[in-house]
């Protein structure tokens, strides 16, 4: 936002002039359990040098007020040296020492030290959040991630209350009411890695212990915390027995100790992420501590979020990006390791792969088409553009084509580039070259070329198999077409499928070939017997989106769900929706492939994926002619499959949940009200807390729920959950007055927490009432410069995402997305990002629902 953004010109102008040797950080939170006290007291003691004596610099720091700033004994007066963003100094000595007093503020957005009070027992809960820049939020800082130092942290909490942070804690100290822990100095880490967590946590130890090669013993202790009322719902078994799993594997592959001593994991309120890689003490969303049943694909995601940040440790924390134009040197890689580790260190979670293609790829393909796409090496100019930038090709593109690597360079050489990168620049910070070069050795490949072609080009390819066949039905020619503003080289398996005898959909032919340019013949292909399906790209080595040609794709619509093989038939899912988003294939027959086939598949996240785009396919891909009957055929065949489904099943479970989104009529929204009342009973099915809320959200939106009903349901879960859905199911309900309510909750006040801003903008955002948030439009053009310049950037994200008026898919609201575009080129770059993006979804809505009229 304007003085709060850092650029990267200024900050290679400070890294070129300044080196750091230490913090020493001094907190006092003994006033959070006190809900009128706004701040905390923050110290800040940073040791640094300085090449060029007498030359200027700044801290960065964002805090309601500054006590004192002092540099090498000499006052400064806080007023002139702190401009509300940044504590500015001047006639540095070559060795410096800086302390700054300030009073911090206590966040409800999940930026900087966030304040949650639980109102299932009025417990009081801290923990930080950083990335890419909220340490200045919490104390001053060089806010970039080229300046690591050592850390030492001192916090004096309430005497009930445990604390942590990325070291062991050496010494507590007992007050009257209050406890000061002093931690050791942590490794040399970037700002945004260190983290304090404070408050009453439930917690669970144990320990990991390793022989190394040089005969020592590697001990780390473990922890995995949460709040106390979520403590009954708390599986530490499980979660710290992936995480002993995980840190086998990468022992073995990295072949370099944990470096950062103890390994605690919390399981943090209202976060705004999945989990953040903070060395010592990594961060979790508390949705993965689950209070009712979820599928295994709840446990497998959580399971490879674990393994995703501790991958982390080495990339990414041990070795960090100079710069966020290199964030993939850690978030590609992040991404990449958690669905390989998921199979390579023996988890139960065997279709680690099957999730990654079809879930997490899906994100990629959407973000890499948008008129805003970068390479996974990006150009990042400023801090706005950095928080923008953890996006869909960064985590996702990233990840597939390290996949695609490994296949190119090998899977040895891949992790013995690892290996050497690790020991070459510990504690360091690199950019792509230093990666590159250590795989150019360990491989014997030319990566520069690769790296030209993968990282620093953006779009994706698509790849459709030309087929033609004599009259005995033998392939006389099989080519592959690539289009695409660029034209990559793919390594690529083509699998062909022919019906065995049970009727299933099974590779007979696996070929194997390289891709080059707009079109590629087959050679091996020749003389084969024509299959059934062509199926491109099988197993899933490259990143590109399949098409099909005529012949498989009518062996798909007669029997998309018999392909036998899971990741096989997730490609084909995938490469369907694709289609449907391209709006080459009708949005009515997408959704006919799901009613027909979804029923058989067996992978359950899979389906939970079939579930969220055939709903999507009907409320904004679908002819709006067309669209409530699509949306009665999804009930109906929710309906079906929840009775057909086997009792106590996963897939029970899904099915309840996709009725739950989809009723409409009055058999549905019967059969949603019985369950609730126990007047109904699907054998097997247990309506516990969560399918509770979800069921009580379909009666709001239909307007079936009265507020009476919806608080007596909060009364019985006064939880911080409860508060969540519940806040939810009012947004949802379909009355003007819900809508303008949610609308002001969020416009009006930026006293709302970050959780009830997202219930909210949710439920006020439901497509189905399109008519009743249209006349929103006008409204939310207007305020994007205001909510841009006034809230912080996580809160203004989400009001720009979120209250788009996405669902009035009409010429109408694209000409008003237009227009506000070309009325504000000088808008800040990463707002008018995001609008743009929206804009693009819209318009991509508007042609779907062109090719599903005909």
């Amino acid at each position: 936002m304007p003085g709060k953004n850092l650029s990267r010109d200024e900050a290679q102008q400070r890294a070129s002039i300044l080196a750091v040797d230490s913090y020493q950080v001094r907190l006092d939170v003994t006033s959070a359990p006190d809900p009128a006290a706004a701040t905390f007291r923050s110290t800040t003691t940073v040791a640094f040098r300085c090449e060029r004596p007498g030359a200027a610099t700044f801290l960065d720091l964002l805090a309601p007020a500054v006590r004192a700033v002092t540099l090498n004994g000499r006052a400064l007066d806080p007023a002139t040296a702190y401009d509300g963003a940044r504590v500015h100094v001047d006639g540095l000595a070559a060795e410096n020492v800086l302390t700054v007093e300030a009073d911090c503020a206590y966040s409800r957005t999940g930026e900087g030290l966030h304040r949650f009070v639980d109102p299932a027992d009025g417990e009081t809960y801290l923990y930080t959040h950083y990335e890419p820049a909220d340490a200045r939020r919490v104390f001053a800082t060089f806010e970039q991630p080229d300046l690591k130092a050592p850390f030492t942290f001192t916090v004096t909490a309430p005497a009930a209350w445990d604390v942590w942070s990325n070291a062991v804690h050496e010494k507590v100290t007992e007050h009257d009411d209050a406890r000061t822990w002093e931690f050791a100095p942590t490794q040399p880490i970037s700002t945004y890695l260190t983290a304090v967590v404070a408050g009453p946590y439930h917690i669970a130890r144990d320990h990991y212990r390793r022989e190394l090669p040089d005969g020592t013993t590697l001990d780390i202790p473990l922890s995995a915390m949460c709040r106390k009322s979520l403590a009954p719902h708390f599986d530490p078994e499980e979660i710290l027995g992936v995480t002993k799993l995980g840190l086998d594997f990468f022992h073995e592959e990295f072949d370099y100790p944990y470096p950062f001593g103890k390994y605690d994991q919390a399981f943090v309120p209202e976060y705004n992420i999945g989990a953040m890689e903070n060395p010592g003490c990594v961060t979790f969303k508390e949705d993965f501590v689950f209070r009712s049943k979820v599928t295994d694909a709840a446990y497998e995601n959580r399971a490879n979020v674990i393994l995703h940040e501790m991958a982390h440790m080495w990339f990414g924390d041990l070795v960090t990006p100079r710069w966020w134009d290199d964030l993939w040197l850690k978030e590609s890689f992040a991404d990449f390791m958690g669905s390989y580790a998921l199979i390579g260190a023996r988890t139960r979670y065997s279709s680690a792969w099957v999730t990654f293609a079809n879930q997490r790829k899906a994100w990629a393909y959407r973000q890499d088409q948008f008129p805003t796409t970068h390479p996974i090496t990006a150009d990042i100019r400023d801090l706005e553009d950095a928080k923008l930038n953890f996006d869909g090709i960064t985590y996702a593109k990233g990840a597939a084509v390290l996949k695609q690597l490994v296949a190119y360079a090998g899977s040895d050489a891949f992790f013995e580039g690892a290996r050497r990168y690790f020991k070459r620049h510990a504690f360091g910070n690199t950019a792509l070259t230093d990666l590159l070069d250590v795989l150019a050795e360990t491989s014997g490949r030319d990566l520069k070329t690769w790296a030209a072609a993968w990282l620093q080009t953006s779009g994706v390819n698509a790849l459709t198999p030309q087929v033609t066949a004599d009259a005995e039905g033998r392939i006389t020619e099989l080519a592959v077409l690539q289009d695409g503003e660029v034209l990559r080289p793919h390594r690529i398996a083509i699998g062909l499928y022919d019906r065995d005898a049970d009727g299933a959909l099974v590779r007979t032919e696996r070929i194997e070939a390289d891709i080059a340019g707009a079109r590629t013949v087959v050679a091996e292909a020749a003389g084969r017997r024509r299959p059934a399906l062509v199926l491109l790209n099988d197993e899933d080595l490259t990143y590109c989106k399949i098409r099909f040609d005529e012949d498989s794709l009518a062996a798909l619509r007669t029997g998309l769900g018999d392909i036998a093989d899971e990741l096989a038939r997730a490609l084909a899912w995938s490469a369907v929706w694709n289609l449907t988003r391209d709006a080459l294939m009708p949005a009515r027959d997408y959704v006919d492939l799901v009613l027909r086939f979804a029923g058989q598949e067996g992978n359950i996240g899979v389906l939970q994926s079939l579930h969220a785009q055939a709903k999507t396919a009907v409320d904004l891909y679908a002819d709006p002619a067309w669209r409530a009957e699509g949306a009665r055929q999804l009930a109906d065949g929710a309906l079906r499959e929840l009775r057909a489904a086997v009792p106590g099943s996963d897939h029970q479970l899904a099915w309840a949940r996709f009725l739950a989104q989809t009723a409409g009529g009055a058999e549905h929204l019967g059969l949603v009200r019985g369950l609730l009342t126990g007047s109904a009973r699907i054998d097997g099915l247990d309506v516990d807390q969560e399918l509770r809320w979800a069921l009580w959200l379909a009666l709001a939106a239909a307007g079936q729920a009265t507020d009476e009903e919806l608080a007596g349901e909060l009364a019985a879960d006064n939880t911080a959950g409860g508060k969540r859905q519940y806040t939810l199911a009012l947004a949802a309900r379909p009355t003007p007055e819900a809508k303008a309510a949610a609308w002001s909750a969020v416009v009006d006040s930026d006293e709302l927490p970050n959780a009830l801003v997202e219930a909210n903008i949710a439920g006020f955002a439901l497509p189905s009432h399109r008519e009743l948030t249209a006349l929103y439009a006008a409204p939310y053009f207007k305020l994007l410069e205001k909510i841009w310049s006034e809230r912080t950037i996580e809160i203004a994200m989400r009001f720009v995402g979120g209250f788009f008026p996405a669902a009035q898919t009409d010429r109408q609201t694209l000409a008003e997305a237009d227009a506000w575009l070309d009325g504000h080129p000088q808008a800040a770059p990463a707002l008018r990002r995001l609008v743009l993006e929206r804009r693009d979804d819209l318009a991509r809505a508007l042609r779907a629902q062109a090719c599903d009229r005909g």
